[in-house]
């Protein structure tokens, strides 16, 4: 049966063979094309055309991986299901584990839902979290829910918010911040992303939580919402602002990060933990929220206990 992928709303305009080399194993893209078994919304495609959001790529060629596949269930024990009903799963996605294959990951949390769920005939993300980022991952187990909760995406009507730890004594109740990035590619094949006032708009919205401003460094918990959703978005405004991401190791303070990590911080302090949409297919509010992990609730804790 052939495998497909939906471009998200979110995805920026980048060539197909850069796409997928992303996600699979350079051989493996090389095969689909040699032996035409890719098509792209319903068309032979050439390596160097551009892929857009909402964009649909079929795969007619198996991605096989030697790697031995997680054990049925394992997927469902390892990640907390928070919600579910006939049209989508909502899962508490933790740090560390990719939504998706490719890269070098055999199995990401789409492959291990799919391995567990056997019987399942559609499942497949709505959007995606970056690795080091746990929290709330939204998965479709009806194309009507996909095609809906894109819609919705794309409208900015998803109301996703993120829990964040930053260095630097941050005054605001609230700060709306309005700032275009670009993505790039460094000289080591890695992509990046800066602000760039030719890029595209970009908007989060930055709530206080908690603030420890004797702490050395100062540091402060917020609440951001996503109010366009960007490629780390959220890490990229924190940085330009002088606020970096605690544990962020592709825009933070990196020699902070290892102070960070001797006391017990080892990870991106990054989680989605509330979202707010319209059902797709019986129009109800949904909101869901995924509390945060015992490292970072540890962390917090450590923070109040030597602030006396």
């Amino acid at each position: 049966m052939p495998e497909e992928i939906v471009l998200a709303p979110d995805e920026a305009p980048k060539k197909l063979e850069n796409f997928l080399k992303k996600r699979f194993p350079v051989g493996y893209v090389r095969k689909l094309f040699r032996k035409s078994g890719i098509r792209l919304n319903g068309k032979h495609p050439k390596p160097d055309e551009v892929v857009r959001a909402g964009d649909r790529i079929v795969f007619y060629i198996p991605f096989e991986t030697s790697a031995a596949p997680p054990r049925p269930g394992k997927a469902v024990a390892r990640v907390e299901i928070i919600f579910e009903d006939n049209s989508l799963l909502i899962l508490d996605k933790p740090a560390g584990l990719a939504v998706h294959g490719g890269s070098g990951i055999s199995f990401g949390v789409i492959e291990r839902l799919r391995h567990a769920r056997p019987e399942a005939a559609f499942l497949e993300l709505v959007h995606r979290l970056d690795r080091d980022t746990s929290g709330a991952l939204v998965i479709a187990k009806k194309r009507s829910a996909l095609t809906g909760l894109h819609a919705q995406l794309r409208d900015g009507a998803i109301d996703k918010r993120y829990y964040v730890l930053v260095r630097g004594k941050w005054r605001d109740a609230l700060r709306a911040v309005e700032l275009s990035l670009t993505s790039y590619v460094t000289g080591d094949g890695e992509r990046r992303v800066r602000v760039d006032s030719a890029g595209r708009l970009a908007r989060t919205i930055f709530r206080r939580v908690k603030v420890w401003p004797q702490a050395d460094p100062p540091v402060a918990l917020l609440e951001a919402e996503l109010e366009t959703g960007r490629t780390h978005q959220i890490r990229v405004h924190l940085t330009h602002l002088g606020f970096p991401l605690a544990g962020d190791d592709k825009y933070g303070d990196f020699a902070w990060n290892k102070a960070l990590a001797r006391q017990g911080l080892k990870r991106m302090f990054l989680h989605a933990h509330r979202i707010r949409f319209t059902h797709p297919v019986d129009g109800r509010e949904i909101v869901v929220e995924a509390p945060l992990p015992p490292d970072l609730t540890a962390f917090v804790a450590r923070l109040d206990a030597a602030d006396g």
